[in-house]
């Protein structure tokens, strides 16, 4: 007799075929992964999605069908954080046309940044992104790769206090700021911090992560698949037999399940322009994450292809 598969692997397996939209509210909430943001307590998806390069399609109409198609599959399948950014061209205005053809889904938590040298021009910027996304209030706004950092946070606080964004952050997708983003850390109390980790680039292991832990700063990864050089380099071999126990169903999971299993991790935004990705990337939220054993046995595996 063959056994009767768990809700908890029928879950995971729709949720990898795309098909969360089919589920009833109950089962959709059961065995997801969500992190705690430390300055509040609020809940969130360990799983967002980023913007960069992959929203930046201007006015194409087909290429604006599809990308309100893979935000549908985005919220269907639970998640809830998107990340952009004014340098990331037209995203922050295809990201609010999205948005409001889906009718603001209750689930958005809104994530963009503010990058430009001149307080003054940030002001500007921080408005513009208002008017971009539809919206009256952010969630979280980032100082993007700690340009003028400390006039920016500066503008942030006072939007906090004026009730117009809930949260503060800065970001960095270049190791070698990563001393000052140290430094940042230690002095001045974030709600987050973004970085770049993945199973390859652990530099953020050794000080960084363990830092926002004790500092209370919930951490964003960025470039969870180093911009897709991932799946270029190892997309062609077979998963290791034992990623079953994880129930990654492709290198997307195997990915992403790494970086989550890592306790300082809130949330990656793996970027994607395909339905399909995106059904791949949010079957992540589902199932066992890696212990410390099977995380080195990982990167071993990896490392020894």
């Amino acid at each position: 007799m063959t056994p009767k598969p768990s809700r908890r692997a029928l879950l995971a397996g729709m949720l990898a075929a795309g098909l969360w939209p089919l589920l009833p509210d109950p089962l959709r909430a059961m065995g997801m992964h969500f992190r705690t943001i430390p300055s509040s307590g609020e809940a969130i998806p360990a799983i967002g999605m980023g913007t960069w390069l992959t929203f930046d399609v201007g006015d194409d109409a087909e290429a604006l069908r599809v990308r309100t198609d893979v935000l549908r599959t985005f919220f269907a399948a639970g998640g809830g954080m998107i990340d952009s950014s004014p340098m990331y061209g037209s995203s922050e205005q295809v990201v609010g046309r999205c948005l409001e053809r889906l009718g603001y889904p209750g689930g958005l938590i809104s994530a963009t940044k503010v990058w430009t040298p001149l307080q003054f021009h940030g002001h500007m910027q921080i408005e513009q992104s208002f008017d971009l996304w539809g919206l009256e209030r952010f969630d979280l706004i980032q100082v993007h790769n700690l340009v003028a950092w400390e006039a920016q946070l500066e503008t942030l606080r006072q939007l906090r206090s004026d009730g117009r964004l809930r949260y503060i952050g800065v970001t960095t997708s270049h190791g070698r700021r990563h001393d000052e983003l140290e430094r940042i850390l230690r002095s001045e109390p974030l709600d987050f911090v973004q970085l770049t980790y993945n199973v390859l680039d652990r530099e953020a292991e050794s000080r960084l992560l363990p830092l926002a832990a004790e500092r209370g700063t919930a951490v964003i990864v960025n470039r969870p698949f180093r911009r897709g050089a991932l799946f270029d380099r190892f997309g062609r071999y077979p998963l290791p037999p034992w990623a079953v126990e994880i129930e990654a169903r492709n290198w997307a999971q195997f990915f992403l399940k790494f970086i989550l299993s890592h306790p300082a991790v809130t949330c990656a935004i793996p970027a994607t322009r395909r339905v399909d990705h995106m059904a791949e990337n949010m079957g992540a939220l589902a199932g066992p994450l890696p212990g410390r054993r099977m995380r080195a046995q990982m990167v071993d595996y990896l490392t020894g292809l």
